[in-house]
């Protein structure tokens, strides 16, 4: 694939910069700082344009704030002046990017969130010969463990604007030496730039058949047990040679036994979402949050599960049962 070039001024463009601002708005409507930057939008979008094409733009600090979904995380949020710039370099490169990534790589892209993944999950799982295994693994830390040295490399290997690789890397610093901040837009395009390499060494040279990713979760499918501890010694000498990670943790299991992943616990003919989503259902009936409840159903809605938590609310709080949308009402 050919390296992309001389985008940096159409990127910094003025005309540029208003769409990513439309895009940025989408998620931060009545936010302070959205409404902020759109009373002064057009001197706004002048400044910022200016700054990036005179060299003399920086990121603002971050704010910090730590959650807990589903581990402890510290999320590094951006200033919404820099959202916007990352969302004029999302749309500058995330197409030419996308087109080297497999199709079994489902997070953080267009039509590719969790239900697509748990959907080729489960016919991985059925068309699995009964009798085989699959192998599941995760990276260690992944966001806290990315080499950006590397990151940087593969970035060049498509994009040779020396200019745009710069704005793209001020994204990617955070003290220390490793790791990149989560919660940038960028980071997300960056953590499938880093493990695109894995994704098409187990295609090509594990030469598995049935393999999905999601970020730093993925699976092999249809192995007999001796291929499966052979792939995972292959994979995890790949990932310290040539991205400098370590496995979190590793496991194989009986097809039958079927797949804990993405959010949902995945057999041949059935899904269930996992037990700590059936805790936060019921929390969140409790309080009355309707918001928490019909996000949760949507989770829910292609497993066996939706259908208990709805009559969970029949039984238990009948009143904001009342209030969700008809599709959930039976």
């Amino acid at each position: 694939m050919r390296r992309l070039g001389n985008i940096y001024e159409q990127t910094c463009s003025r005309e540029s910069l208003l769409l990513a601002y439309k895009d940025a708005a989408k998620s931060k409507r009545g936010k302070r700082a959205c409404h902020q930057f759109e009373r002064r939008l057009g001197a706004n979008i002048a400044a910022l344009s200016a700054m990036l094409s005179e060299g003399s733009y920086k990121p603002k600090p971050y704010y910090e704030f730590v959650v807990h979904e589903p581990k402890r995380r510290i999320i590094h949020a951006p200033a919404f002046r820099d959202t916007v710039v990352q969302h004029a370099v999302y749309r500058a490169v995330y197409e030419h990017f996308n087109k080297g990534f497999i199709d079994q790589s489902y997070a953080c892209r267009k039509g590719m969130g969790t239900h697509k993944a748990a959907d080729y999950c489960q016919s991985a799982l059925r068309w699995s010969r009964p009798e085989s295994v699959l192998l599941q693994m995760d990276v260690r830390k992944f966001f806290y463990s990315i080499d950006r040295d590397i990151l940087r490399l593969l970035i060049e290997r498509q994009i040779k604007d020396a200019r745009l690789i710069e704005l793209m890397m001020m994204y990617a610093k955070m003290p220390g030496e490793k790791g990149i901040p989560i919660g940038n837009l960028l980071s997300q395009l960056y953590a499938l730039i880093y493990l695109n390499p894995l994704d098409h060494f187990i295609k090509r040279e594990i030469k598995s058949r049935l393999y999905c990713r999601y970020v730093d979760d993925f699976v092999l499918f249809d192995l007999d047990r001796p291929r499966a501890l052979e792939s995972q010694v292959r994979i995890e000498g790949f990932l310290e040679a040539k991205l400098n990670l370590e496995l979190s943790k590793w496991q194989i299991r009986s097809t039958s036994a079927g797949a804990n992943f993405v959010g949902y616990r995945t057999w041949r003919s059935r899904r269930f979402i996992r037990k700590h989503s059936m805790y936060k259902f019921r929390a969140a009936a409790r309080r009355g949050d309707l918001s928490a409840v019909v996000s949760i159903l949507g989770h829910a809605s292609k497993t066996a599960s939706a259908a208990w938590l709805i009559k969970y609310l029949q039984e238990h709080n009948h009143d904001l049962y009342c209030q969700l949308p008809k599709v959930y009402r039976q």
